[in-house]
């Protein structure tokens, strides 16, 4: 069904797909299309995007603190040397997604991130890189009309799973592109939607 933003009783009008929900909305609000440029922020986002595969995004989100603890904040360097045993032990974390492929794919990722940082260009820039460095805004009026993959995000898939990375098909790979920024896909009614073109918000960084 073709939805079109909506007027909350705040009197701001946003994208549909937060509803109601004040933990969401904030997200929606927040964070959701802000651009990010930081290189570890951006290696968490894309793998809670991979964990989100099969389930709905708020679910995630509502595990993200349980995912930092498990996880060790998403530094990758600690990743990276994941034994079998600590993958044992996340296998039997109630609090997130137990995936054994997925788990074993965030390590298979963090490996490859290293390498990006060692040897190329950064994570940041790499992705950026494939935008020229800032958002491509769009115009979209309802949410049918947003795509689930773009030709980009399908030239990034081919090029992050090359180097190593896991669950970053093009579908992933756009939703990770509209969450950092990297697309600004805010309804044009959406009072987000200036906000984050580029122009009038600082990218938000997190703690590395």
């Amino acid at each position: 069904m073709s939805r079109t933003a909506q007027l909350h009783p705040d009197g701001k009008t946003r994208c549909p797909w937060p509803g109601e929900d004040a933990f969401y909305v904030a997200y929606h609000d927040n964070e959701w299309g802000v651009p990010e440029y930081d290189d570890r922020a951006l290696y968490e986002k894309l793998i809670l995007d991979g964990f989100q595969a099969g389930l709905s995004w708020i679910t995630i989100l509502r595990k993200r603190d349980n995912f930092r603890k498990a996880f060790d904040d998403f530094q990758p360097e600690k990743i990276a040397r994941y034994t079998d045993k600590k993958v044992h032990a996340l296998m039997n974390d109630a609090g997130i997604v137990r995936n054994r492929a997925k788990i074993e794919g965030t390590i298979a990722s963090a490996k490859g991130y290293l390498e990006i940082m060692e040897k190329g260009p950064g994570f940041s820039k790499f992705l950026w890189d494939f935008v020229d460095g800032k958002p491509k805004v769009n115009q979209f009026k309802t949410t049918a009309s947003v795509p689930a993959s773009t030709p980009v995000s399908i030239k990034v898939s081919k090029e992050l799973g090359a180097r190593g990375f896991k669950f970053v098909g093009p579908t992933i790979v756009y939703a990770f592109m509209q969450a950092t920024g990297m697309v600004n896909d805010h309804l044009v009614t959406c009072f987000c939607h200036e906000a984050c073109s580029g122009k009038l918000r600082m990218p938000r960084l997190k703690k590395k």
